[in-house]
């Protein structure tokens, strides 16, 4: 097993298209409706509603120096 030369192996072709098609793919981007609207879901409305509910929660949990059958919430 240990004197194999794997590296002599040839490669599959349909490996190869995908890898080259993965590093080329900045050079074939385009905007389209699906992609914009993509992009703006993982840009702005994800980030905002993470912000709104960290706003909402702050200060709602102290979870320091609780021991067992203390409860989490302050208010």
């Amino acid at each position: 097993m240990a004197g194999l030369k794997h590296y002599k192996m040839s490669m599959d072709p349909a490996i190869q298209k995908l890898g080259n098609m993965t590093t080329n793919r900045h050079k074939y981007f385009r905007f389209n409706p699906r992609t914009a609207r993509l992009t703006f879901i993982y840009a702005m409305v994800v980030p905002a509603l993470f912000g709104v509910l960290a706003y909402q929660t702050d200060g709602r949990w102290d979870l320091r120096a609780k021991r067992r059958g203390d409860v989490i919430s302050e208010y």
